[in-house]
């Protein structure tokens, strides 16, 4: 229930820029596609980076693993440039992500 892998890295399969969150992260932290969820997802395991930003919020956890691998930069520009991704598309229309 991180959620930082859902938010810091770009998720080519999802089309998802980075330091945005994935469309399909829950108000819980919790993939609201798991069954459907891309292969990249799926093969994903936790290791010791996700120890290293441990942090009360999910900002945080995000902040930190940013930082890590130095792109906190980058991420502002994403998100200053209004970039979505084509997952937050097929969220709206309510279909689901490739597998």
């Amino acid at each position: 229930m991180c959620g930082a892998c859902c938010v810091a890295p770009d998720i080519a399969a999802l089309d998802k820029p980075l330091g945005l969150v994935c469309p399909h992260l829950g108000d819980d932290h919790r993939c609201t596609v798991y069954e459907r969820r891309p292969q990249v997802c799926r093969d994903y395991q936790p290791d010791e980076l996700c120890e290293r930003i441990a942090a009360p919020t999910l900002e945080e956890r995000v902040h930190k693993y940013l930082a890590h691998f130095e792109l906190t930069d980058e991420a502002a520009r994403v998100k200053a440039s209004g970039l979505t991704s084509r997952a937050a598309l097929l969220a709206r229309a309510g279909a689901t992500p490739p597998r």
